[in-house]
């Protein structure tokens, strides 16, 4: 990566953390869609960036959202499982040729479809674990289920209309 591409990360990065914190999270629909767009400083990172500064950014965006969130490490350990399964999915969902040497994980990089599956799945990654987290036990199954089928729908569709009307 290019000190210009580096730098760009950084700032979408911060931009996104900063969203999250400032103003999404007073964002809830009918007390079960959350919406977590922060997961995107992860989704949208490079193909060629080396898993272990993967994890180590996931840890880090976790931590920061945990600390102005007060939830004691579930974001923190929900983005690290998200961002340990995205090998894995991107080996599964996406076909692009030259996977393999560089690609950015974008809408207009992929395509729409590619793109909405590859958010979709590793989102409904990230919600399972923290809301299953949250609730801590299997009593409370029903709202648990309709909670991560609904936020991630309400975070994918989010990231998705951010890319569609951001240029690059």
């Amino acid at each position: 990566m290019t000190l210009r591409e580096i730098l760009s990360t950084l700032f979408l990065f911060a931009l996104y953390l900063i969203l999250q914190i400032v103003l999404v999270r007073n964002v809830v629909l009918f007390d079960y869609a959350f919406c977590f767009i922060y997961i995107a400083c992860i989704l949208l990172l490079p193909n060629e960036t080396n898993q272990t500064w993967v994890l180590l950014i996931a840890f880090a965006t976790g931590v920061i959202v945990d600390t102005f969130y007060n939830t004691l490490g579930m974001h923190a350990a929900a983005t690290v499982l998200m961002a340990y399964c995205r090998p894995l999915i991107v080996r599964t969902l996406i076909d692009v040729p030259g996977l393999e040497t560089r690609i950015e994980f974008g809408l207009r990089q992929l395509g729409t479809g590619a793109f909405f599956r590859y958010v979709l799945v590793l989102a409904f990654i990230h919600h399972t674990a923290l809301f299953f987290i949250e609730a801590s036990s299997l009593t409370l199954i029903i709202p648990t289920l309709i909670r991560i089928l609904a936020s991630t729908l309400f975070t994918t569709v989010s990231i998705v209309l951010i890319q569609f009307f951001t240029r690059n």
